[in-house]
């Protein structure tokens, strides 16, 4: 398990709930329902960070809390 932020919305245009996670840049993901999308989200972040990894890039170390509404 992860600490980064998921920001968790609905999307009219997709018909779908958009998991994004703001500290790690491009890496979002859907789901029909908010369960699934924050699932997705999970496993895009894991896969997310491995890439950057095998590719020398640097992790963001997570901050908590980014946004405040």
């Amino acid at each position: 398990m992860y600490n980064y932020e998921i920001i968790l919305y609905w999307s009219n245009d997709d018909e779908a709930f958009i998991a994004e996670v703001p500290e790690l840049p491009g890496c979002m993901a859907d789901g029909k329902t908010r369960k699934e999308a924050v699932e997705n989200a999970e496993q895009i972040i894991q896969e997310w960070l491995e890439t950057a990894k095998d590719e020398g890039r640097p992790i963001p170390t997570p901050r908590g809390r980014l946004m405040y509404a």
